[in-house]
């Protein structure tokens, strides 16, 4: 039998008395942004599913609540809080610039956000953290996945009750906003009930039962008798979970779950995951139109393509046959499931409006420059590479290389910054004796390097580090720029197809620093290398070209580029 102390509270009111007072505040939830738990229909947390277009769409269908995917501390702790005032969002960003957590206004009173953790001290950190941006903080102690349990977090917590205690007390004493945590149910009914009753005792909002056990999977039957009788042995609010399919298919059967398990709120994981309109009282809308919602927020929210793929095709569910759900596959990014669906357009408004924000923002703080103990200058600016605003031959270094092989300059070098605790890079570019790098970390020595290579394009004033290549324009106006004739009869897709060959037999010199040893070590790059420097070098005065310099024999790109962007600039 687990052994379970019980601490107890001062008072306790009844489990109705408590139902009712918290019924009666402001729209049955918040109360000076106080979220409460009773009479509540939440959306459960999901790995992978609950980001922010996911919660945004079950609060329109009509959730009360809703959690976030779980998040471990230890990641939490390495994250920046940055307001977002492009998106109208709060991120919390890694160094390498991706988003662990988005929030926005329209759910800061709904959303919970779900922690792993097995430390009480670092649970407070991250709770403090977020605090003044969520509805809550829930303890993750119910998941049976191994990247959870092998760290002693999620189900691993359930035979831990001294760590449950200490870490839940920690945090209600610890913090203003309510805390719950989520669990599953033990072998023995007795140490359910143990568990449950230590649970309350720390003072925590409301309890979260998953009505089966941790080696239970979805094709077990829920426990709805265990889940009732923890609603009965507890006076806070018990949240059912684990109903859906066998027992929740349509708005109306969430009611009647609530009733079997005489729990005070239902939540749902799978049959929203499936179709989030499971919210809305006047019953599930078709797939397609949930899929066009859930899109709307991904573009609006710039969700990452990966994550968006993966939550449409789980909204498929049950339409593996469709033509549609074998496009998605298919897609490498956002504008592609839009298409699938019509609403290309609707990703080029909302693209561009971003794309003209960052612009403002960017050019409102511009580049700093320093000089270095050698006397080279150092430009540097923080600036991120997003692969997606380039085409494939089109990046910033292919710009940089085919400007390279026109002048006649020696050839780029890098200099790489490995961060091996989280394996993340920098890069320095030299080129005509000057150095050029961005402060943003990358994820990778690739992107490293063409986000110190936008900043030298920007300096030379030949790429606006917001403007990126990929606008639709560029796109219609390739094929007249491949076919313009050049001086030798060529087509300019010809003389560009032979540069590149010419390239990729070359290559970019490298050197890798290791923060971690301070050890150096050199590479030679086998990809999109400038050609091979003749005697003769021309000098790039000031580090920056003219139009008409470039205007005499610079290949299509460089063109291309000269044209959107002088397009733009009159538009």
């Amino acid at each position: 039998m687990l052994s379970c102390r019980v601490i107890k509270p001062a008072a306790l009111k009844s489990r109705r008395d408590m139902s009712n007072a918290e019924d009666t505040e402001s729209g049955g939830g918040a109360m000076g942004n106080r979220l409460t738990y009773a009479n509540k229909v939440i959306l459960a947390p999901m790995v992978r599913v609950g980001t922010l277009p996911t919660r945004l769409l079950a609060l329109d269908y009509g959730a009360d609540i809703v959690y976030c995917e779980e998040i471990i501390d230890h990641k939490m702790l390495q994250c920046e809080r940055i307001e977002n005032d492009i998106l109208g969002t709060v991120d919390y960003v890694t160094r390498n610039g991706k988003v662990a957590f988005r929030t926005c206004d329209k759910e800061r009173d709904k959303v919970v956000f779900q922690m792993g953790t097995s430390d009480p001290d670092r649970a407070l950190r991250v709770a403090k953290l977020l605090e003044n941006d969520v509805a809550g903080i829930d303890i993750n102690m119910g998941c049976p996945k191994e990247y959870s349990t092998k760290g002693g977090m999620g189900a691993a917590l359930l035979t831990e009750p001294d760590k449950i205690l200490k870490i839940l007390t920690t945090l209600v004493q610890g913090i203003s906003k309510p805390v719950t945590c989520k669990v599953r149910l033990l072998p023995s009914m007795e140490d359910t009930l143990a568990l449950a009753r230590t649970i309350e005792s720390t003072g925590v909002a409301a309890l979260a039962v998953h009505g089966r056990t941790k080696v239970e999977r979805p094709q077990h039957a829920v426990n709805c008798e265990a889940i009732k009788a923890v609603a009965n042995a507890v006076s806070i609010p018990v949240i059912a979970n684990g109903g859906s399919k066998e027992h929740i298919t349509t708005y109306e059967d969430i009611e009647r779950f609530r009733q079997q398990t005489q729990a005070s709120s239902v939540m749902i994981a799978r049959e929203a995951q499936w179709n989030t309109s499971i919210f809305r009282r006047q019953g599930k809308l078709p797939h397609d139109d949930v899929i066009k919602g859930y899109l709307k927020y991904a573009v609006d929210y710039e969700n990452p393509h990966a994550n968006s793929k993966f939550c449409v095709l789980q909204l498929l569910h049950g339409n593996e046959e469709l033509s549609s759900h074998l496009a998605v596959l298919k897609t490498k990014n956002m504008a592609e499931v839009c298409k699938i669906w019509g609403m290309e357009g609707y990703y080029d408004k909302v693209n561009e409006l971003h794309r003209l924000a960052r612009e403002r923002k960017e050019n409102a703080f511009g580049f700093k420059k320093r000089r270095l103990e050698d006397g080279t200058e150092l430009f540097e600016m923080k600036v991120k590479y997003f692969r997606k605003d380039y085409l494939t031959t089109q990046t910033p270094m292919d710009i940089l290389n085919r400007l390279v092989c026109h002048n006649q300059l020696p050839r780029p070098q890098f200099t790489l910054e490995v961060d091996e605790s989280e394996k993340n890079y920098r890069a320095i570019l030299t080129i005509d004796g000057k150095k050029y790098t961005s402060t943003q970390w990358e994820i990778s020595k690739t992107f490293a390097k063409q986000g110190a290579t936008k900043v030298c394009l920007h300096v030379m004033g030949l790429l606006d580090v917001s403007r990126p290549l990929h606008h639709k324009q560029q796109t219609e106006d390739k094929t007249t720029q491949e076919l313009k004739p050049t001086a030798g009869g060529e087509t300019n897709k010809d003389v560009t197809h032979n540069s590149q060959s010419r390239e990729v037999a070359t290559g970019l010199d490298a050197t890798v620093f290791d923060r971690g040893t301070g050890e150096e070590s050199r590479h030679i790059e086998s990809s999109r290398s400038p050609c091979e420097i003749e005697a003769g070098k021309e000098s790039m005065s000031g580090g920056q070209m003219s139009n008409d310099e470039l205007g005499k024999g610079a290949n299509n790109i460089v063109d291309g580029l000269k044209y959107v962007q002088s397009q733009t600039d009159s538009s």
